[in-house]
């Protein structure tokens, strides 16, 4: 139990904030001394978004902006606030220059509300103390790697919060104040976030019938596998990946396999998806049908080449014209079928995924985006493809629905609702340093929130949470989840491969 949990909770959150770029500090006359002024910087590509990208296209930030900047001028009584929008870093530039000019600003809280602009590099460089806020589902891609470089580096000025609590950023806000006295900025916010983090539980997880490969036979049965990769309009030998090969097809072949579907079977596989899913919503048959006939075409392939798995750059043979349906629901039942379907042409984590399932001998690898709440200690791992098998082909299936693709509410995905109660593990492999990535966590729930993604596990990491901050910028944003405490079983297939476990909690 966290010290809020001692308090009542008697915070309004309302409407009619001022206006973003007016002063939004608030006079007290009976406060004499002088109010830290601080500029809330908000990065985002605008307040309206236009494209795909989470949260998801149409989203509009300005209702959270003025609900912030309204929370924070009533709650924040030490400061006076200004706030800004930037796009990326010359927009940032420009704000930082005309601040060191007109000499008036003591601090920056940077919210990262889309994922990968880059703003707050440049506000760091101004030596005075920087907030960096998640705005979870919307920015968090983006904050986990940009945040982890500022962990690495040890820059002190930085502090950061990654919370859906509106009060942790109240209370890290409240420590501009107080900045430069005794300890560093980011110090004085770890604090503050320390103590509002729940401490872990000692959760039990259920049992669970997991057996694997021994590491040898894994390792053996790699070498015989093989994966297709579809990155563009070009072929080639993609080498290996612990003994995994890689071949490299283009678009092209995908859509011809796509194309030559048999229309009958594709109607029966759009059938059965339909009365297996719990709901449809705002998928037509149609699009049913030819992300059935994408599966069929992806089916095809792996029979063709002798392939376990394939990964294909969806968006961008989507958006290309290169591809004409989303390979979303293609993966899904690939996945429950012990084969692999990875998103975003990630070969590593296919690789990661189809090394997963060969040493569990079935069980379906979880790629994700993941996000970190410290006000519940919970990691959320979200991606709009999941199996709903999560035990293997024979396992017990979850209900699942099936929705439009989140960014930009086109094509169809999966909305998995995964089993709770359970030990999960997390992994990447990376060839080029011999190193396995790991941490576990027990599911705890699915959550439904309409941003990003729409599987969304939720799961209470076994470890240290704060130390999960710090792997991103070496490991990017993706994990490959699968349900089983594989902790003895990596470390043995490290052993036998010659490779390093790296326990990122």
């Amino acid at each position: 139990m966290n010290r809020r949990n001692f308090l009542a909770r008697t915070t309004l959150f309302t409407a009619g904030a001022a206006g973003l770029l007016t002063n939004l500090g608030l006079a007290n006359a009976a406060t004499p001394a002088k109010k830290s002024r601080i500029r809330i910087i908000y990065a985002l590509h605008g307040e309206k978004q236009a494209g795909p990208d989470w949260p998801n296209v149409g989203f509009n930030f300005g209702p959270e902006m003025e609900r912030i900047n309204s929370v924070l001028a009533r709650r924040c009584k030490g400061c006076e606030f200004v706030s800004s929008m930037a796009k990326g870093k010359e927009e940032a530039e420009k704000i930082l220059a005309e601040d060191n000019a007109a000499g008036s600003i003591d601090g920056y809280l940077v919210y990262q509300m889309n994922c990968w602009n880059r703003v707050v590099q440049t506000m760091a460089t101004s030596g005075k103390p920087v907030l960096y806020a998640d705005f979870q589902f919307g920015g968090s891609g983006g904050f986990l790697v940009y945040n982890a470089a500022f962990l690495r580096t040890g820059a002190d000025n930085v502090g950061f919060v990654a919370s859906s609590d509106i009060d942790d950023l109240v209370d890290a806000v409240n420590c501009f104040p107080r900045a430069g006295r005794g300890e560093s900025f980011a110090a004085q916010v770890a604090e503050t976030r320390l103590a509002a983090t729940p401490g872990a539980r000692r959760v039990k997880a259920k049992a669970d019938d997991l057996q694997c490969l021994s590491p040898e036979e894994c390792v053996r049965r790699l070498k015989e596998t093989r994966i297709l990769a579809v990155r563009d309009q070009n072929s080639a030998d993609g080498g290996q990946l612990m003994g995994i090969q890689v071949q490299f097809i283009p678009f092209e072949e995908l859509n011809q396999a796509w194309k030559n579907a048999d229309p009958d079977e594709a109607k029966a596989v759009a059938s059965r998806w339909e009365k297996s899913a719990g709901t449809v919503i705002d998928v037509t048959r149609e699009t049913l049908e030819t992300s059935a006939a994408m599966y069929l075409g992806q089916k095809s392939l792996l029979k063709k080449h002798g392939a376990s798995g394939i990964t294909v750059n969806c968006l961008g043979g989507f958006y290309g014209g290169h591809i004409h349906a989303y390979p979303c629901l293609g993966f899904h039942e690939l996945l429950n079928e012990g084969l692999v379907g990875g998103c975003e042409c990630d070969v590593r984590s296919a690789a990661t995924m189809l090394t997963g399932t060969t040493l569990t001998q079935g069980r379906p690898g979880y790629i994700s985006d993941p996000v970190i709440d410290t006000s519940k200690r919970q990691i959320i791992y979200a991606h709009c493809v999941a199996a709903n098998k999560a035990f293997g082909p024979s396992g017990k299936a979850n209900p699942f629905d099936i929705m439009t693709h989140s960014e930009d509410r086109q094509g169809a995905s999966v909305r998995s609702y995964l089993p709770k109660g359970y030990m999960t593990t997390s992994l990447e492999f990376e060839q080029s340093r011999k190193e396995i990535l790991f941490h576990r966590a027990v599911a705890v729930g699915n959550d439904e929130d309409d941003r990003a993604c729409r599987t969304k596990i939720c799961a209470e990491p076994v470890g240290d949470l704060e130390k999960l901050f710090r792997m991103w910028d070496q490991w990017s944003w993706h994990r490959v989840t699968f349900y089983g405490d594989l902790k003895e079983p990596i470390y043995g297939l490290a052993d036998a491969l010659g490779w390093k476990v790296v326990e990122e909690a």
